[in-house]
């Protein structure tokens, strides 16, 4: 009953996934959008370090890590974002609610495999652009999705090896409405797209004991580049802007040749030093060739792509994980900071991104299972240089449901 029931949760709440909108960011209208993270809460909360792996909980950040499963797992993360922007002149808040991923890993042995849903990137900016002759007005809405199957296998007990192989799919709308100050009427321009491509992970995760207590792990990412198909079409229209809303005067259909872009690749490196289920602290760093990709929904001089890069720092630590009269030594406390050069240059300047996140690990009641609670703080971009700045604060929750699904029987 429970595993039809998980099955049921699973397919309702990955419809819910690939619906939502998942940024209020002005920087969603370049590229494909911004890129969501693509690892769990507890990654998230260390600073988004994904080094770490154990037998209860999954790592959709290094496929290896499946490997490392004894316990089925069924994951599912949602997030609350505020996100206060603001440049020299303006302020403004906004607000959006997300499911950040749905997963699961099964256990075979040395084998671990997952499958699962997740956001890949985000489109949802509205903002205006004055001139001398007029105000031009642009919003989109959108994305792409992820849905994908890992496996990660234990070549020897200190080496893992995986893969994940992934299908991103998505649809967004960008519209742009230029009203001249003296023109009666305005022009709308309105592009739809749908993009569709595989992409690929492979991963390595080695561990390798320092002493009866202390073990040192290292672990590799990398993800090649693939293409990227876009269908697009676009519509203009005539518009008449009043203080009662918008009429529409008349629209065509124009022709928009489709997209076909080779989405860039991406390696990480990290390492640690962990005592096992007490305490780690590891760092990693990410590089990622946004300089080879190109292209916005509407074309602007004033941006450009440059290779992307990240360094995180972050850990846990759990007071007494074995303690059975004492809940709270049993929570795993999570931290880190990170820090973000996001590819994005814009009026010559990089979009540059910083957090911190902290968030506890809470067990449910004395199985396998845990909530997880994880708040991170941050800021994105500047106000000079005619920028944008945005003062973020992300509430995430996190359910962590672990269970033997396959147990040997020993008797007839």
């Amino acid at each position: 009953m429970f595993r039809r029931l998980l099955v049921a949760i699973f397919l309702c709440l990955s419809a819910l996934i690939t619906a939502q909108e998942g940024t209020t960011s002005p920087y969603s209208f370049y590229g494909v959008g911004m890129q969501k993270f693509r690892g769990t809460m507890e990654n998230r909360s260390m600073g988004g370090i994904g080094i770490f792996s154990d037998s209860i909980h999954l790592n959709l950040q290094n496929p290896a890590a499946y490997s490392e499963l004894r316990l089925v797992n069924f994951s599912v993360a949602a997030s609350y974002q505020l996100n206060a922007q603001q440049t020299l002149s303006a302020k403004q808040r906004n607000e959006s609610v997300s499911l950040d991923y749905l997963a699961i890993g099964i256990p075979m042995g040395k084998l671990g495999v997952g499958l699962g849903v997740m956001p890949n990137t985000a489109v949802g900016y509205h903002f205006m652009s004055e001139n001398e002759d007029g105000v031009t007005e642009y919003s989109g809405e959108g994305g792409m999705n992820k849905v994908f199957l890992s496996a990660g296998y234990q070549v020897t007990p200190n080496l893992s090896l995986g893969i994940d192989a992934g299908y991103n799919f998505g649809k967004s709308e960008n519209s742009l409405i230029n009203q001249k100050s003296d023109v009666a009427y305005g022009t709308r321009v309105r592009d739809f797209s749908r993009s569709h491509g595989f992409s690929l992970n492979f991963g390595a995760i080695f561990k390798k004991p320092l002493n009866e207590k202390l073990e040192v792990i290292g672990a590799v990412t990398y993800a090649p580049s693939l293409n990227l198909y876009t269908n697009n079409s676009r519509s203009i229209s005539t518009v008449s802007i009043r203080a009662t809303g918008m009429t529409t005067i008349d629209e065509r259909e124009i022709y928009k040749p489709n997209d076909e872009m080779s989405y860039p690749s991406e390696f990480s490196i990290g390492a640690g030093i962990s005592y096992p289920k007490h305490w780690g602290i590891g760092l990693s760093y990410a590089n990622k060739q946004m300089s080879n990709f190109n292209g916005t929904a509407f074309d602007t001089e004033n941006a450009n792509f440059k290779t992307a890069s990240k360094f995180n720092i972050g850990g846990f630590y759990i007071p007494e994980y074995n303690s059975f009269n004492k809940y709270f030594k049993r929570i795993v406390y999570r931290a880190g900071i990170r820090f973000e050069e996001s590819g994005i240059e814009v009026n010559g300047h990089g979009i540059n991104e910083f957090g911190i996140s902290f968030g506890l690990g809470m067990p449910a009641g004395r199985t396998f299972s845990n909530i997880n609670v994880g708040f991170e703080i941050g800021r994105r971009g500047t106000k000079d240089y005619g920028l944008i700045q945005e003062n973020f604060f992300n509430t995430i929750i996190s359910f962590s449901l672990s269970d033997l699904w396959f147990e040997k029987k020993l008797y007839d």
